[in-house]
C-alpha cells in the first residue's frame, strides 16, 4: 500500500485542540473508583518507598506473590503516577492534566498510523472521531486508565517501528525489528495488552508489506506439501521475521508468568457471573458479549463506569433472542474478513487492519483464553476503537466519493464528530465525584448491586449514614446472596449505633460464606475480602465483655481458612491484649510481622505488648523499628519518648526530648506533646522552659488537669506560690475533687497568705471525698492547732494516728499537743510548725511533688479491621492519667494509697480500651 505523507503542525494542532476542548473539563474532577486503590491508598507512590518495590507489587501496591494480588504487573504506570505525586503529591488536577496530554498524543501517533491505510483526508477524520469517541472517558477521565494511554503509545510507536523493517529488495532491516521487541515489551510492562501488537505487525507484515491473499498462501502451502514447488526467498524472509517476532513474544510471556508466578487472579463470580457458569450459558453469555462491545463503539449513549454482576443478564438457552445480536455480529465480521483476506486490494487491507485493531487489542479482555473481573469495561476498547474509527473513516471515505452522497456524508460525519464531543465533554462531569459516578451508571442499569453498594459507600465517605443504609439494603435486595452488600449494611448498621442490626446483618454475610471443603482451597472460591466478616463480627461482638470469647473464636476460624489472613492475627492480638493474654497477643503479632515485616504499625502494636509484658527495653526496640520504617510514625514518636522519660536514665532525655519536638511538629494542635516536653524540663531543673511548655498545652486545653497541677506544683517549688494560686483555682474548677491540688493550694494559703480559714476549707473537702486520707486528715490537725483548739488537735492525730500507727512524726506531734495541754501554757509561736506529713521537724506541710504524666488517652496506631477497609485506627495508651508522687520514705500508708490508685487507673484504661476499640 502506498505510504501517504506525514502529518504536519496544522493537523497535530488541530486534534490537539480537539482534544483539550473534549477534555477540559476533567481537571476538575477528582480521584474516583478504582483511583482509590491505584493512587490514594497505594504506598508505592510515596518517595519513602524504595523503587524497587514498583516492580514487585502489581498496579494496586499489592505485592505479586500474594494471592489477593490482581495480578496487573504495571510498574511504568505506576512509575508515572508516583512522579505526578513527586510533584503535586495527591492533587487531582495534575493527574488528569498528564492524562489528557497522553490521549492528545496518542491521538497524533494514530494520525501517522492511519496515514499508511488512508488517504490525508480520511485519516484525519479517523484521527478526530478517536479523538472525540465518548468511549474513552473512562480511559482519559478516570485515572487509572493511563494504563491503557501509555500502552497505546508504545503500542502504535512499536507497529510504526515494524513498518520501516522492509529495506529496499524486500530485504530485511533488524534495527526497526529489535526497536519494535523493545517498544512491546515496555507497551507490556505499561499494561498487559501491549504485547498484541504482535499479532499486528505479523498480519501486516504477511498480508501488507508483502501483499500476500489468503488464496495465493493457501496455494503456495499446497504445492510446497505436494513436493511440486519450493517457498519463494521472500516468503522465507517474512517467515524469519515472524519467527524472531513470536520467538520475543513467547519470551516476554514467560517472563510475564514468571511475575506472577504462574497465579491467575481471584476472581469471584460477583465480578464476572458468567465465567463460573456451566455450558453453554458460559459460552453463550461470553460470545453475546462481544457484539455489546461492538455496539457501544457505534452507539456509546449509555455508558457505564461498572458492568459487572447482574448488569448483563446470562444467556441460559438457545432461544434467548439476543442470540440473534450474536449471529447478525459474526455474520458482519466474517463478511468483512473474507473480503479483507480475499482480495489484494488497498480496500482490503485497509478493512483487514481495521478488523486486527479491533480484535487482536481485545482478546485478553474477551475471557476466550481466561476469565478476566469483568464483564463489561470501556476502558479495553481504547485500542480497539483504533480499528473502529478506521473502519468508519475507510467507509466514509467510499461513500463520499460518490457525488449523490458527498454532502450528505460531509452533514452526518460533522454531526457524528460534534456529538461525540459534547457527549464526551457531559461525560467528564460524571467522573466528578464518586457519587455522581455512580448515579450516572445507576441511571443506565438499577440490576447491577456493585453499583448500589458504591453509592451507599460514597454517601458513607460523608457521614450520611442514614442515606447511605437505603442504598446498602437496595444491593441486597438486588443480589440476595452478595456477601458484600450484607457487610455494608452490617457497617452502616452499626455506625448508626444499631448494634443488633448490624450483628443480624454480618450473621446473614457469615451464612452465605461457602462451607470448607477438605482439600480444596478456601480462597480459590471467594473474595479474600469477604473473609472480612469474620473481623467485622469478632470487632463488633467484642465490645460485650461476656462475649470475648466467641470473639476470639471468630478470629481464630478466619485464620484457620487462610493462614496469611494478617489482618485476623492483628485483631485477634488486640483482643488477647484486652483479654489479658499479652502473651498470646504477642504471638499474634509476632505471626503478623512474619506476613509483613515493612508495616511500622506493626512494629508499634508489639511495643505496647512488651509494655504490657513489663519489658520497657524490647518495646522501646521494637518502637525503633517502628521509626526506622516511618521516621514520622506519631505515636511511636509520642509514646518511645514518654518510655524513655519513664526509665529515669538521663542519657535518654536528649532523644526523648527529639522525638517530642518531631511529635508537635506532626501534631501541633496536641497538647499532650507539649506537657511532656514540660515534664522533661521540669526533670532537667529547666524551670523557666517547663513554664513555656506548661502554658502552651493549656492554651490548647483549657482543663488540661496534669498541666494545671503540675504548673502550680513548679511555681510552689521555685518560690512562687502566690503565682501557683490562680493556677490552682483554674484547675479546682474543672476538677474541684483533685486531691493533691487541694492539699497544695491548702499548704499556699497557710503557710504563704497566712490564710487558715481557706486552708481549712481544701483540708476538710479532702476528708469529706477521702476520709482515710492521712495527709489530709494531719493537715486538719495542723489547722486545729494553729487555731489554738489544742483539745481538737489531740482529738484528730489520735485519729490520724490511728490510720497510720507507724508514722513516728505523728506520735511526736501528738505528745507535743498533749504536753501543751497538761502545761496550759502557750507560746508566740506554734511548738511545731504547719502540718507536716513526712514527720521532719521544722518542715512545712510538704508541696505535693507530683508529675502527671497524661491528662487524656490519645488513640495510637494498632492496625484493625475497620469492616470493609482494609486498616484503621484503635486505642493503646502508654501515658497514664496519674500523679507521680516523689515518695516518702517512712510512710507506708500513702504507699499503700498509690497501690490503689495504680490499680483504679489500670481499671480506667481497661474501660477506655474497650471504648476505643470499637
Amino acid at each position: 500500500m502506498e505510504k501517504m505523507a506525514d502529518i504536519n503542525l496544522k493537523e497535530v494542532t488541530l486534534i490537539v485542540g480537539v482534544v483539550a476542548v473534549c477534555y477540559w473539563n476533567s481537571l476538575f474532577c477528582g480521584f474516583v473508583f478504582d483511583d482509590v486503590s491505584a493512587i490514594l491508598d497505594n504506598k508505592d507512590l510515596h518517595p519513602s518507598t524504595p523503587l524497587k518495590t514498583l516492580f514487585q507489587n502489581d498496579f494496586w501496591g499489592t505485592p505479586m506473590s500474594e494471592e489477593r494480588s490482581h495480578k496487573s504487573y504495571r510498574p511504568l504506570t505506576v512509575l508515572t503516577f508516583r512522579l505526578n505525586y513527586l510533584f503535586s503529591e495527591l492533587t487531582p488536577m495534575s493527574y488528569h492534566l498528564l492524562n489528557m496530554i497522553f490521549h492528545a498524543v496518542v491521538s497524533v501517533i494514530f494520525l501517522k498510523v492511519c496515514r499508511l491505510f488512508l488517504n490525508n483526508q480520511s485519516s484525519m477524520i479517523a484521527s478526530l472521531l478517536f479523538a472525540v469517541h465518548p468511549i474513552h472517558t473512562e480511559a482519559v477521565t478516570g485515572v487509572v486508565g493511563r494504563a491503557e494511554l501509555l500502552s497505546s503509545i508504545f503500542f502504535l510507536a512499536a507497529f510504526l517501528s515494524y513498518t520501516k523493517s522492509k529495506g529496499p529488495d524486500n530485504s530485511i532491516v533488524w534495527t526497526p525489528i529489535a526497536l519494535t521487541v523493545f517498544l512491546v515489551a515496555v507497551a507490556t510492562l505499561c499494561k498487559e495488552q501491549g504485547i498484541t501488537v504482535v499479532g499486528i505487525c505479523c498480519v501486516y507484515e504477511v498480508f501488507i508489506a508483502q501483499g500476500y491473499t489468503l488464496p495465493l498462501l493457501c496455494t503456495t502451502a499446497g504445492q510446497f506439501l505436494r513436493g511440486k514447488g519450493s517457498i519463494p526467498f521472500s516468503m522465507l524472509q517474512t517467515l524469519i521475521k515472524l519467527i524472531v517476532l513470536m520467538f520475543s513474544t513467547l519470551l516476554l510471556v514467560v517472563i510475564r508468568v514468571q511475575v506472577i508466578q504462574s497465579q491467575l487472579p481471584v476472581f469471584t463470580r460477583f465480578d464476572n457471573p458468567a465465567a463460573v457458569s456451566p455450558t453453554p450459558t458460559r459460552q453463550l453469555t461470553f460470545n453475546y458479549l462481544l457484539p455489546v462491545n461492538a455496539w457501544l463503539l457505534l452507539n456509546p449513549s449509555e455508558l457505564c463506569c461498572d458492568w459487572t454482576m447482574g448488569t448483563i443478564p446470562l444467556i441460559e438457552s438457545f432461544l434467548d433472542v439476543r442470540n440473534l445480536a450474536t449471529f447478525i455480529f459474526f455474520c458482519f465480521l466474517g463478511a468483512l474478513g473474507v473480503f479483507s483476506l480475499r482480495y489484494p486490494s488497498n480496500s482490503s487491507k485497509t478493512v483487514l487492519m481495521a478488523l486486527c485493531l479491533m480484535a487482536l487489542p481485545f482478546i485478553p479482555a474477551s475471557n476466550l483464553f481466561f476469565p478476566v473481573g469483568f464483564v463489561v469495561a470501556e476502558r479495553v476498547l481504547y485500542v480497539p476503537s483504533m480499528g473502529f474509527c478506521i473502519l468508519v473513516a475507510h467507509g466514509w471515505q467510499k461513500i463520499s466519493n460518490k457525488s449523490v452522497f458527498k454532502k450528505l456524508s460531509w452533514v452526518c460525519l460533522s454531526l457524528v464528530i460534534f456529538t461525540h464531543a459534547l457527549k464526551t465533554l457531559h461525560r467528564n462531569w460524571d467522573w466528578e465525584s464518586e457519587y455522581t459516578l455512580f448515579m450516572s451508571a445507576l441511571k443506565v442499569n438499577k440490576n447491577n448491586a456493585k453499583l448500589w453498594n458504591n453509592v451507599g459507600h460514597a454517601l458513607e465517605n460523608e457521614k450520611n449514614f442514614e442515606r447511605a443504609l437505603k442504598y446498602f439494603l437496595q444491593a441486597t435486595h438486588v443480589q440476595p446472596d452478595d456477601i458484600g452488600a450484607h457487610m455494608n449494611v452490617g457497617r452502616t448498621y452499626k455506625n448508626l449505633n444499631r448494634t443488633k442490626e448490624a450483628e443480624e446483618s454480618y450473621m446473614t454475610a457469615k451464612s452465605l460464606m461457602p462451607q470448607i471443603i477438605p482439600g480444596k482451597k478456601y480462597a480459590a472460591r471467594i473474595a479474600p475480602n469477604h473473609l472480612n466478616v469474620y473481623i467485622n463480627l469478632a470487632n463488633l461482638i467484642r465490645a460485650n465483655e461476656s462475649r470475648l470469647e466467641e470473639a476470639d473464636q471468630l478470629y481464630r476460624q478466619a485464620i484457620s481458612m487462610r493462614p496469611d489472613f494478617k489482618q485476623a492475627y492483628i485483631s485477634r492480638g488486640e483482643l488477647l491484649l484486652k483479654m489479658n493474654k499479652p502473651a498470646k497477643a504477642k504471638e499474634a503479632y509476632l505471626k503478623a510481622l512474619e506476613l509483613d515485616r515493612n508495616n511500622a504499625d506493626l512494629w508499634y502494636n508489639l511495643a505496647i505488648v512488651h509494655i504490657e509484658l513489663k519489658e520497657p527495653n524490647d518495646a522501646l526496640k521494637n518502637f525503633n523499628h517502628a521509626l526506622e520504617l516511618n521516621p514520622k510514625h506519631k505515636l511511636a514518636l509520642f509514646n518511645s519518648a514518654i518510655l524513655m522519660q519513664e526509665s529515669g536514665e538521663v542519657r535518654l532525655r536528649p532523644e526523648a526530648r527529639k522525638r517530642l519536638l518531631s511529635y508537635i511538629n506532626e501534631e501541633p494542635q496536641d497538647a499532650n506533646g507539649y506537657f511532656n516536653l514540660g515534664m522533661l524540663a521540669m526533670d532537667d531543673k529547666k524551670d523557666s522552659e517547663a513554664e513555656m511548655w506548661m502554658k502552651k498545652a493549656i492554651k490548647l486545653q483549657a482543663d488540661f488537669r496534669s498541666a494545671l497541677f503540675n504548673l502550680a506544683l513548679l511555681y510552689s517549688q521555685t518560690a512562687k506560690e502566690l503565682m501557683a494560686l490562680p493556677v490552682l483555682e483554674e484547675l479546682l474548677k474543672y476538677y474541684p475533687d483533685h486531691i493533691k491540688g487541694l492539699i497544695l493550694k491548702g499548704d499556699i494559703l497557710m503557710n504563704q497568705k497566712k490564710d487558715i480559714r481557706g486552708a481549712k476549707k481544701c483540708f476538710e473537702k479532702i476528708l469529706e471525698m477521702d476520709p482515710s486520707n492521712v495527709q489530709g486528715k494531719h493537715n486538719l490537725c495542723v489547722v486545729y492547732f494553729e487555731e489554738k483548739d489544742l483539745l481538737k488537735a489531740e482529738r484528730c492525730l489520735v485519729e490520724t494516728l490511728a490510720l497510720a500507727p507507724h508514722e513516728e512524726y505523728i506520735q511526736r506531734h501528738l505528745n507535743i499537743v498533749r504536753d501543751k495541754i497538761s502545761s496550759s501554757s502557750f507560746v508566740e509561736q506554734p511548738i511545731f510548725p504547719a502540718g507536716k506529713t513526712s514527720g521532719v521537724e521544722g518542715d512545712k506541710i510538704p508541696t505535693e511533688n507530683v508529675k502527671e504524666i497524661k491528662s487524656e488517652p490519645r488513640p495510637t496506631q494498632i492496625i484493625k479491621t475497620n469492616d470493609n477497609k482494609s486498616q484503621s485506627k484503635a486505642s493503646k495508651q502508654l501515658g497514664k492519667n496519674t500523679d507521680k508522687e516523689i515518695p516518702h520514705k517512712t510512710t507506708k500508708e500513702i504507699k499503700e494509697i498509690e497501690k490503689k490508685r495504680v490499680a483504679a487507673l489500670k481499671r480506667l484504661e481497661e474501660i477506655e480500651r474497650i471504648l476505643n476499640g470499637e
